[in-house]
């Protein structure tokens, strides 16, 4: 296969982790024959810095010409003023609104061999294995905003709509996911409350109901799946919700495991490029000193491979290796539970070796 991938390294520790899923890919595209031609550009600090916006039109293009894009992460300190014009956070909005990617895939499984590195107890999280399916282009996120005067008092307001096509396509997806897992699929909101949630959930029982009915199907309201998230994850299968439910219980499943450098995601759309990052954020306070752990970028990078290019084998050998590494007893710094520990280009090179054992 040939293949153009956009790499985004972005800010922070963002340069660091990518350079080592490249390693990675470089060393599958060996192992399999394939050839992945690889174009690096700037986004969110980094390219405001450099051209004056978060989102170059050059990197734009080179997004809509490749097969997928592989991000790092965007934002820090430098750029944190909430009340700048431009900030690093609209480079990755933009691309998910430019490229149509509607649809969050982010997969919550504990690794057997760091279940004591998770804040919660062994019990609650052995089995765990959780795909949240988050609504990505719709919602309060996208919605009207802004401020206005009213007798000498400032109001500031943000809508939140759906409409019942984007509901639609974010439940059949997630309804489809479901299907290849353990048939249960959970819809969240806060119908009890909203009008745009009581849309949500008629439309996604309708959805289920006419075309997925031998799936258990269920419904949870946001508040109670933030509790069920601590106390029975282990319950759950494929989860599907809304922009702002989605990013706020993506956050805390991605603590199940003990680590944000340990999970990868992915954002799709109906057709074009996929966008595959780890859900870590920049990190900037230890950026630079080559402790980071790449490992959720690499997983990103297998989710590509899977998603984006329909290559299984090469997408499942990567989990394996990441998963080997860790068996050998392997630690960056966030996992190290205080032990000895490695950095990220040498974490890095020990899944490529064990690409090349394979």
């Amino acid at each position: 296969m040939d293949a153009q991938l956009t790499l985004l390294p972005g800010d922070g520790i963002g340069p660091e982790i990518v350079a080592q899923a490249e390693r990675v890919l470089s060393a599958i595209g060996e192992k399999f024959g394939h050839s992945f031609h690889c174009q690096t550009c700037e986004v969110g600090g980094s390219a405001i810095d450099s051209v004056g916006t978060p989102l170059p039109e050059e990197t734009l293009d080179a997004c809509r010409a490749s097969n997928a894009i592989l991000l790092g992460a965007v934002g820090g300190p430098k750029w944190d003023d909430p009340t700048a014009s431009i900030r690093p956070e609209q480079g990755l909005l933009g691309l998910r609104k430019e490229l149509k990617l509607f649809a969050n895939l982010r997969p919550i499984k504990p690794h057997n061999v760091l279940l004591d590195a998770s804040p919660l107890k062994r019990e609650i999280i052995e089995g765990v294995d959780i795909l949240f399916v988050r609504e990505l282009t719709g919602g309060i996120y996208f919605g009207e905003s802004g401020r206005r005067q009213h007798e000498g008092t400032e109001f500031a307001y943000d809508v939140m709509q759906y409409s019942e096509p984007e509901v639609e396509r974010i439940v059949r997806l997630a309804a489809v996911a479901a299907q290849g897992r353990r048939g249960k699929l959970t819809s969240v909101d806060k119908a009890n409350v909203l009008e745009a949630s009581r849309l949500w959930r008629q439309t996604a029982r309708q959805v289920v109901e006419q075309d997925f009915a031998e799936l258990d199907y269920g419904v949870e309201l946001v508040d109670a799946m933030a509790m069920h998230l601590i106390s029975r994850p282990a319950d759950f299968d494929v989860v599907v919700t809304g922009n702002m439910f989605g990013d706020i219980l993506t956050d805390e499943g991605s603590m199940l495991p003990g680590s944000l450098g340990m999970l990868p995601s992915a954002s799709v759309g109906q057709s074009g490029p996929g966008l595959y990052e780890p859900i870590h954020g920049s990190a900037p306070d230890i950026a630079g000193k080559g402790i980071a752990n790449p490992l959720a970028t690499i997983l990103a990078s297998a989710m590509m491979l899977r998603h984006s290019l329909n290559l299984e084998e090469e997408a499942g050998l990567i989990e394996n290796c990441v998963e080997n590494v860790l068996d050998q007893g392997h630690r960056t710094e966030d996992i190290a539970a205080g032990g000895p520990s490695i950095g990220t280009a040498e974490m890095g090179s020990l899944v490529v070796e064990q690409i090349q054992q394979q």
